[in-house]
């Protein structure tokens, strides 16, 4: 039996022919050396989302183990099962509209369009670090009151939070720190809207009640830091995945360029075809069978969102990138109770930025010697992604 290894390289580089093996092999694969088992069907990664009885978010959604005690307070109510979780993402909720992402939509235009102001005169741009790496962290940052000049800060420590060396397994030091960075630095934003509220999120979360129930200071700092790690970095990989994949697929480049209306669909291809979160980890809750496999209290289960949207068994043909076909059972947001929160507001952003892509970088091509890609156990994309146009 081969061993599927999220800590290696190469399951970066392409990780689909490994999933397709294990879907085909080991759909409940168990890896005795790290000490987990993994699921890659798309219907046992669908129910595994699906069972808070059995599957626990309380340790993390990582393979590695995290460095804090309770890891939701760093995670918020992502690393938290109900009905705490549910409490938590009730109180969120309140600050975090429909109708408050969608009122954001023209201020998401202005900046990406300042960002693409800066090269749109040389003609190339490193379309990560110039472009997809800065709008969705000054989305955020705008939503949250950081002001413009913390915000390189802050980027650079949500990047050291989630990078990784080729091999390392567990947490580095230099992530614990820029972890514990950011949550000083959101310690002191939230005492300064208690003290002074403003027309920001963070304010609007410290009046958010249910029931009589207001947010603490250490769950609204948790919440801070979640969104800053999971919603810049997710859509970041979105935007530059979607580049990529545009750029070595014509057929779909010609539809898009001849109607903008398929813009979110070439997010949501996207999505299923190489998702940023490629995967997800569950603990189990005291012993129960799986597949015809006996899973122990405390294992880890691992997600693997980035296989199930590639299965035959529900997307025909799953190896090609087609903007027409049917992208709902995609599981690039997760499934119930522990839904992306933020998937409005990703789809937003994507789409008014893939937008602006079609209208101002036309003929765009991306050298491909420049690629670098980011090494995370959890995330696929790119760190650097040189384009003319």
């Amino acid at each position: 039996m081969f061993e599927f290894d999220p800590y290696a390289w190469d399951f970066h580089e392409d990780p689909y022919p490994v999933y397709r093996r294990l879907r085909d092999e080991a759909p409940d694969y168990r890896n005795e050396r790290l000490g987990f088992w993994a699921l890659s069907r798309h219907d046992d990664v669908l129910a595994g989302f699906r069972d808070t009885e059995h599957l626990s978010n309380a340790r993390g959604v990582s393979l590695e183990e995290s460095s804090h005690p309770d890891p939701s307070q760093t995670a918020s109510f992502l690393a938290m099962d109900p009905p705490r979780h549910d409490r938590m993402r009730a109180l969120v909720a309140r600050g975090f509209t429909p109708k408050r992402v969608s009122d954001l939509e023209p201020r998401i235009r202005e900046i990406t369009r300042m960002h693409m102001d800066r090269f749109l005169g040389d003609r190339r741009c490193d379309f990560i670090q110039q472009f997809a790496g800065l709008v969705p962290m000054d989305v955020i940052s705008e939503m949250l009151g950081v002001p413009a000049e913390d915000r390189d800060r802050l980027r650079h420590l949500a990047d050291t939070v989630l990078h990784r060396e080729d091999g390392v397994a567990g947490i580095p030091a230099e992530s614990a720190d820029a972890a514990r960075s950011l949550m000083g630095y959101f310690h002191g934003l939230v005492a300064d809207r208690r003290k002074t509220p403003r027309a920001d999120l963070p304010s609007a979360l410290l009046e958010a009640e249910i029931d009589g129930e207001k947010l603490g200071d250490r769950d609204l700092m948790s919440f801070l830091f979640l969104m800053v790690i999971a919603g810049n970095e997710t859509t970041t990989k979105l935007l530059g995945n979607a580049l990529y994949w545009l750029w070595r697929n014509p057929e779909a480049r010609r539809a898009v360029t001849a109607d903008r209306g398929l813009v979110p669909a070439w997010a949501e291809e996207t999505l299923r075809y190489d998702p940023s979160t490629q995967i997800l980890a569950r603990t189990a809750k005291g012993d129960f069978d799986l597949g015809g496999r006996r899973i122990r209290d405390g294992e880890k289960v691992l997600l693997l969102v980035g296989s199930a949207n590639r299965d035959d068994r529900v997307f025909p043909d799953p190896d090609r990138y087609d903007l027409a076909r049917d992208q709902s059972p995609s599981l690039a947001f997760g499934k119930g109770t522990h839904f992306c929160m933020g998937a409005s507001l990703a789809r937003l952003e994507a789409r008014v930025a893939l937008e602006e892509v079609l209208d101002r970088m036309p003929g765009f091509e991306i050298d491909p010697a420049g690629l670098v890609r980011v090494h995370s156990v959890n995330v696929r994309g790119f760190a650097s992604m040189p384009v003319r146009f």
